[in-house]
């Protein structure tokens, strides 16, 4: 059956051409894909506040089993990217990363792999097993995520309760170029 995939990613990426390569590449024929959206609705959200972005990503969220962050240059660094993340494990979809600064810009250049936005959250698992609190980095500690609170999760094996997992632990992160994303993106998200 088809994997639905939500996309997380910078827009500055789809200014730069990277992320829909990714995004709109063919992979598998049928597979439907969440998290196309229009800048302009965005936007639109963006300015009624964070409670309709928050409704927005959860709506575009639904019906999918898979996240893709798209790692570009700031990717890392962006609050709704995190909170794309965050729901995204809350939801028990399937993560990955896939680096795209390796993917010629409109502009015909490549970049450096941007930070791997899971270095910069984590989740401290309660004692039983049931419950995740989110953190994230904030340059020098590690703070509690302010845009969602704890949540429950399947209980996890017992060597796992009661730890602090950075999500880079958890998480693979490829490289759209270097392992060649467009032949091997299903298999990634276990199409």
């Amino acid at each position: 059956m088809a994997k639905r995939v939500y996309f997380a990613f910078h827009y500055q990426d789809v200014i730069e051409f990277r992320a829909n390569v990714v995004r709109k590449h063919n992979f598998t024929g049928g597979v439907e894909a969440a998290g196309y959206y229009d800048h302009s609705i965005w936007e639109a959200a963006k300015k009624t506040g964070d409670l309709a972005l928050k409704k927005m990503i959860s709506a575009e969220l639904t019906g999918t089993s898979v996240t893709t962050v798209l790692v570009g240059a700031q990717t890392y660094a962006r609050r709704w990217v995190r909170y794309e993340i965050m729901k995204s494990i809350e939801k028990g979809n399937v993560m990955l990363g896939v680096h795209i600064n390796g993917i010629k810009g409109k502009d015909g250049q490549t970049k450096l792999n941007g930070p791997n936005p899971f270095e910069y959250l984590a989740l401290s698992i309660s004692q039983d097993g049931r419950t995740a609190t989110p953190y994230e980095w904030n340059g020098g500690s590690w703070i509690k995520y302010g845009d969602l609170g704890a949540f429950g999760i399947p209980q996890l094996v017992e060597e796992q309760r009661g730890n602090f997992i950075q999500l880079s632990n958890s998480f693979p992160v490829n490289d759209w170029v270097a392992h060649n994303g467009y032949s091997n993106f299903a298999k990634w998200i276990g199409a």
